[in-house]
């Protein structure tokens, strides 16, 4: 009967290409300020598959586990819950990879961003040795949708980042009595092109220049990112202006943290390529 619990058996890949589209669609009406009342959508649910309210609702927190690995955004009040079974993995794999998904899915080219120039900026999170733990499904889950390299082609994403950090530069200068300063902040990487090391020329208000490179995610705090030679590079240079900018939850209530060098007090860095010459 529909609404009972299962208990006992694992969840088919019917049921879990159901509660995955589910759960995407909650998180586009989230992201988009439509409302919906998740009581009501667990209950529609129930109608489709042999699960209770309870088992569905914990499924949608291993949802939101995976999704964090993916440096996806989750719906809000669903905590991320591990230990989930490698078809859910499978399942979200299958949601990604289709050619079905709404077009406006916030996981790769074109992005739901919110509104507002200011940048709220917090602490940044801190370097933890060693990886959660993880399985071979979810590891090549990750790869084949690594979001530090989705990122990096949104191209869209990456300007609209670097746009509302110069904007926010700007505005802390002038909050401060420094039209002075924040009349000279310049957009580089928009001005110039790329290759400077750095996007934004700003200042403190001493008058001190901060060279900022704009690192910007729909993730999460913790969601990697790529970092170029050039770019680490400048930074070792210019320790003294140099300052790593990551803007996160673009699609929400966007904030960012600043990292100082040496960047390696902060994140742990793991080359990925390598340049080949005869």
């Amino acid at each position: 009967m529909a609404g009972t619990d299962s208990r006992g058996s694992d969840w088919t890949d019917r049921e879990i290409d159901l509660i995955v589209a589910d759960y995407f669609a909650m998180l586009q009406m989230e992201l988009a300020g439509q409302p919906f009342v998740k009581s009501h959508r667990n209950i529609a649910l129930q109608q489709l598959i042999n699960r209770s309210h309870a088992s569905i609702e914990f499924k949608h927190g291993n949802i939101s586990a995976v999704l964090e690995r993916l440096g996806l955004p989750i719906i809000k009040g669903y905590k991320p819950r591990e230990n989930f079974q490698g078809a859910l993995i499978e399942g979200v794999g299958r949601y990604l990879g289709s050619p079905n998904r709404p077009a406006s899915l916030v996981t790769f080219d074109k992005a739901v961003i919110g509104d507002g120039t200011g940048l709220p900026i917090v602490d940044p999170p801190n370097l933890v040795v060693g990886e959660k733990t993880s399985t071979p499904p979810l590891e090549r889950l990750v790869r084949k949708f690594d979001p530090a390299a989705r990122d990096a082609r949104n191209r869209s994403l990456g300007m609209r980042g670097e746009e509302r950090a110069f904007h926010a530069e700007r505005q802390r200068l002038s909050a401060a009595g420094r039209e002075d300063l924040a009349r000279k902040v310049r957009w580089v990487a928009q001005e110039d092109g790329d290759g400077a090391g750095y996007d934004i020329r700003s200042y403190g208000l001493d008058g001190g220049e901060r060279l900022l490179e704009v690192k910007t995610t729909l993730g999460h705090a913790r969601t990697p990112f790529y970092l170029s030679s050039n770019e680490l590079a400048f930074s070792q240079e210019r320790p003294d202006a140099f300052r790593l900018l990551r803007v996160y939850d673009f699609a929400g209530a966007a904030k960012a943290f600043e990292l100082e060098p040496p960047l390696t007090d902060r994140v742990g860095l793991l080359p990925t390529a390598y340049r080949a010459s005869f």
